[in-house]
């Protein structure tokens, strides 16, 4: 197995395990992580590691990941990025309502490391997981 799929691996690892900080640890110092997709009042880009812990850090207090539903991985022709198509089972914490965000997610690892991911998530979702703007915790 590749680094770059070693670490995707990792990080639905901890994702399950609502290990946020352990989540957030796998970035570089100063990898990033873009919402593409991001509506109004959400960020679009997160720059460092910092950034990354800042605003993963209550979200298992939202959304409850239970298990992946599918997945598909796309090993790309460069050694370093990788594609993967994914859903996972889940629940709104605020209402118990159950949940299958899905996510398809372009991921650069270097050293081990994330050093860039972008998250083409369904910005619908937050009024189903009680995500309210956060400007303060993070920028655009």
């Amino acid at each position: 197995m590749d680094d770059r799929v070693k670490v995707f691996e990792r990080a639905k690892e901890l994702l399950l395990d609502h290990d946020m900080m352990g989540f957030a640890n796998l970035w570089a110092v100063d990898g990033t992580l873009e919402f593409p997709f991001a509506p109004a009042g959400r960020p679009r880009l997160l720059e460092g590691r910092e950034a990354v812990r800042a605003y993963v850090r209550d979200y298992a207090d939202h959304i409850d990941l239970r298990a992946v539903a599918h997945q598909v991985v796309h090993r790309t022709e460069d050694p370093e990025v990788l594609i993967v198509e994914f859903s996972m089972d889940a629940v709104a914490v605020s209402s118990g309502r159950p949940l299958r965000p899905s996510y398809i997610a372009v991921i650069t690892v270097r050293n081990g490391e994330i050093a860039s991911y972008r998250d083409y998530w369904n910005p619908l979702m937050l009024s189903e997981v009680g995500f309210g703007a956060e400007e303060d915790r993070t920028h655009d």
